[in-house]
């Protein structure tokens, strides 16, 4: 139906802080137009300084919480998150698999953002052999680029961002957006790749602080502008300028790190309505 708000099914972790996973997804999409639908893969102990411990849901019942939504309403894109465990990732996998015409946004969450381990080698070799070869867009940092792509057979192999998603199209998927928030360039360098090579490469003005969701912010807003319609590169686009926008305005509500603020042209509206004129 031409009135409904383009659907998003959300595979995530949930974060009680609200800054990052199921929490940090749902803002985005809503924020962005769409109606997210979750799928709950695992339950974390965090706060804005980082992770402390994860539940992870039981595979069976991942796989049952999608198909029993996915049987209901109709899909337009699959965001996939933090996993919790290798029968997670197996499950996730072979519900996608029946659903081949809807794209995949795959953020592969390898560590938090204070450095908390939230996969082994195992689960990231089960991301690279089941998760990837499905995947319409994935978005690593350049650090989990370099993880995912590493040989692990030779401890000197050392590639460089472009091998890296060379080396991640070869096994399927369409198109990698590899993030520089962690490499030494003065402005952050966000480069898209396809089988072609470049597609895009777009800089933005480096934020001071350190932010809790920002990845999890992008791949959504990326989910949201495909759902919506636009093409890759476009999407690529205009989801990188609305988490810039959440990035410049985020706040600060407890010890950690600052949370992007996903609501922040509403605020915006608001204070533009405060500033207006007023009747006598």
């Amino acid at each position: 139906m031409s009135d409904l708000p383009p659907i998003v099914l959300v595979f995530a972790a949930t974060d009680p802080s609200g800054g990052a996973g199921l929490q940090a997804d749902i803002m985005t999409l809503s924020s962005m137009g769409c109606h997210p639908l979750s799928c709950v893969t695992a339950i974390t102990i965090q706060d804005t300084m980082g992770v402390e411990d994860v539940l992870t849901i039981d595979p069976e019942w991942v796989a049952d919480q999608a198909r029993c939504v996915l049987e209901d309403m109709p899909v337009a894109a699959f965001k996939i998150g933090l996993l919790g465990s290798i029968e997670v990732i197996a499950a996730i996998a072979e519900v996608v698999s029946d659903y081949p015409e809807i794209p995949l946004i795959l953020d592969p969450i390898l560590a938090s953002g204070r450095g908390d381990e939230l996969a082994t080698e195992e689960m990231i070799n089960a991301v690279r052999e089941l998760l990837v070869p499905q995947t319409t867009i994935i978005t690593p940092n350049s650090l989990e680029a370099r993880r995912l792509a590493a040989d692990d057979s030779d401890d000197n192999d050392h590639p460089d961002l472009a091998e890296c998603a060379r080396r991640l199209i070869a096994t399927g998927c369409e198109y990698v957006l590899i993030t520089g928030t962690h490499e030494t360039t003065p402005q952050v360098v966000n480069t898209l790749y396809n089988e072609d090579g470049v597609v895009r490469s777009d800089s933005w003005q480096r934020l001071p602080g350190t932010y809790h969701g920002s990845g999890c912010t992008l791949a959504s807003a990326i989910a949201a502008t495909i759902a919506n319609g636009l093409s890759i590169s476009d999407a690529v686009k205009d989801a990188q300028e609305y988490t810039w926008q959440a990035l410049s305005s985020a706040f600060r509500p407890g010890m950690g790190q600052h949370i992007p603020d996903r609501l922040f042209w509403a605020r915006a509206e608001e204070q533009a309505d405060e500033g207006g004129p007023r009747e006598e």
